[in-house]
């Protein structure tokens, strides 16, 4: 069963790098107990950079919790909570097997699979890690974005339900494959765009 394994929200702040400069950067997530989802993402949450961040297909930001055993072994560092920007740190909810278009129930609320995530290099430097970003990219380790399907509350221990399966099945991983790794083609392509057109509208 999937299930919530950590919550985190914040809003943009000055991010203090190893240079002695500073960044603006909404990568830094605050722990709490439960908060509320909605069609604009989470109370209390939200990016900086708006071109590559945020909008309503791109509320919720969730992380496997698996992943951080082997990040956390391949540089020999602990690492922070929300460590990679996320809202919800997930167990039961590896790349591989979450699809685009998938729908799920988290606590009261409901949410998609909308794409899968494309890193930047800021992980790397909130983390003061600077050789995580491109191991991230390398594994396709990166979590996934979501949009609301319904407005509700989120709290830490939540199982995660999957509602509905997208029949088309285009998963995470193979979005990394074929998109991030640059192994694709036309024909790849094209069937990651028949997964993202099938994507339910949202009623407000």
């Amino acid at each position: 069963m999937a299930k919530v394994e950590h919550l985190g929200i914040g809003k943009p702040k000055d991010l203090e790098l190893s240079n002695n400069k500073k960044m603006m950067t909404g990568i830094e997530k605050q722990s709490v107990v439960a908060a509320k989802l909605t069609f604009d993402g989470f109370l209390g949450d939200g990016p900086f950079n708006m071109k590559y961040h945020g909008g309503p297909d791109r509320t919720v930001c969730v992380f496997p919790a698996e992943h951080y055993l082997y990040f956390e072994e391949k540089f020999g560092e602990k690492l922070l909570e929300s460590a990679f920007g996320e809202n919800i740190t997930a167990s039961g909810m590896l790349e591989r097997d979450v699809a685009i278009g998938d729908i799920f129930q988290i606590g009261t609320a409901v949410i998609q699979i909308t794409e899968a995530r494309n890193p930047c290099s800021t992980i790397a430097k909130y983390n003061r890690m600077p050789e995580l970003y491109q191991e991230v990219r390398r594994t396709g380790y990166t979590g996934f974005l979501c949009r609301t399907i319904r407005e509700g509350e989120i709290k830490t221990g939540d199982s995660i339900v999957l509602l509905e399966s997208e029949p088309h099945h285009v998963t995470v991983e193979y979005c990394h494959m074929m998109v991030l790794h640059k192994k694709g083609g036309n024909a790849e392509f094209s069937k990651i765009l028949r997964g993202e057109s099938t994507l339910k509208k949202v009623s407000r």
